[in-house]
């Protein structure tokens, strides 16, 4: 076994800026720096991506969903074939969710109960059965170095009762899903088990759920049940509230989160692990993300704009290819177009994180902040000038 793979989780923190925090995740495939964004790799992929490419722009993490994995190809043919950093060839740190939260959104005819969540595929209408111990089970089949806890996600807005009644559920889940970890041997492995924070847009409900999972031993702690509907104000809000009672010394992940302007406000208020589909998605359907904000490559304006999307960027696909041929690959649906935008978004989101971290470590984030918020507000109706 290499040196690499003996890797036991830990996490250093290394500099806080504000509320910004820069710190490294060492788990048994890598280390990550954070703050840190992971590329959302449902099943075993990232889409339009080869995993060479979301490696060479920086991603030290992906993230795998438990849901779609349980279902095609079953963690246990996972396992058989030698795990998931074999099977999808990404030999560095794959989180995986516990999915719980697709089980809510995606799965017919689901049923709840205090022992877990009965629910039909979507695929075929077989019928499933998820509990914290089967989540953590898949999870360790498929060999995550970091895996999540089973909770109960609500849609807001909710009522107090709900919100309350389905965050001590996930309380109660949370300690069964430590209780079959630690019986899979993961920690042994050098893995970790995230808590997952929850109590809907109630601040009192929120901080009585991180004071107890601070009490249990988990690697880290996740921020969940936001970006499901509130404003953006109501997810700042309640990570204002949440923050300061987490514990100092282990990483913050916020779930599910998102455009480029939520990921710099939360590492504001102390977030370290960010994930979502929007980058991935919105290069599938013809939008781009730029040191300028938005460009929406579907737009008329761009058939003989000759100018590449940035060329100042490290990203060949955002500096060798026009917005007038990258219009027309959108216009007439060809794959290449999703393939060149989805590049495109996650070397923009990477060095964003880079330019976050090193923010931090010169003490300067907040002049970071400021600045990349203005050049969005710029535009990128006109030529833009490095500078």
């Amino acid at each position: 076994m290499s040196e690499q793979t003996q890797a036991r989780f830990s996490f250093k923190l290394l500099k806080t800026d504000g509320g910004a925090r820069r710190g490294e995740i060492n788990t048994p495939h890598g280390v990550v720096r954070t703050p840190a964004f992971m590329p959302v790799g449902t099943q075993a992929t990232v889409k339009a991506m080869y995993p060479e490419q979301v490696r060479d722009l920086g991603a030290d993490v992906i993230l795998g969903n438990t849901y779609h994995l349980m279902l095609r190809p079953t963690a246990e043919r996972v396992a058989k074939l030698g795990g998931l950093h074999k099977f999808m060839n990404w030999p560095h740190t794959i989180l995986t969710d516990s999915g719980g939260f697709q089980v809510m959104s995606l799965a017919q005819l689901r049923k709840m109960s205090e022992e877990g969540v009965t629910f039909r595929s979507h695929h075929d209408g077989s019928v499933h059965e998820m509990s914290p111990e089967r989540s953590i089970e898949i999870q360790g089949l498929l060999g995550a170095d970091i895996q999540m806890q089973l909770d109960q996600c609500i849609a807001l807005p909710a009522e107090r009762s709900e919100i309350e009644e389905a965050m001590q559920l996930s309380l109660r889940w949370a300690e069964r899903s430590r209780t079959q970890f630690e019986k899979m041997g993961g920690p042994e492995k050098g893995q970790g088990l995230y808590g997952i924070v929850q109590g809907g847009d109630n601040p009192e409900l929120r901080v009585q759920s991180a004071k107890a999972l601070g009490d249990m031993p988990f690697e880290g702690y996740s921020v969940g049940g936001l970006a499901v509907g509130e404003p953006q104000e109501v997810m700042l809000k309640m990570l204002e509230v949440t923050t300061p009672v987490m514990p100092v010394d282990k990483p913050r992940y916020l779930m599910g989160v998102g455009t480029p302007e939520d990921i710099l406000e939360s590492v504001a208020r102390g977030i370290d692990q960010f994930d979502c589909v929007m980058p991935t998605r919105a290069g599938r359907h013809g939008l781009a993300y730029t040191r300028f904000g938005k460009v929406n490559l579907k737009n008329a304006r761009h058939s003989e704009d000759p100018r590449p999307l940035d060329e100042a960027s490290s990203c060949p696909a955002t500096r060798e290819y026009s917005r007038a041929y990258l219009h027309h690959l959108v216009r007439v649906n060809e794959g290449l177009a999703a393939m060149l935008l989805t590049w495109n978004n996650l070397a923009y989101y990477q060095y964003l994180m880079q330019g976050i971290r090193d923010a931090i470590d010169a003490g300067t984030f907040e002049e970071f902040r400021q600045k990349t918020k203005e050049d969005w507000a710029r535009g990128d109706i006109e030529p833009y000038v490095w500078s």
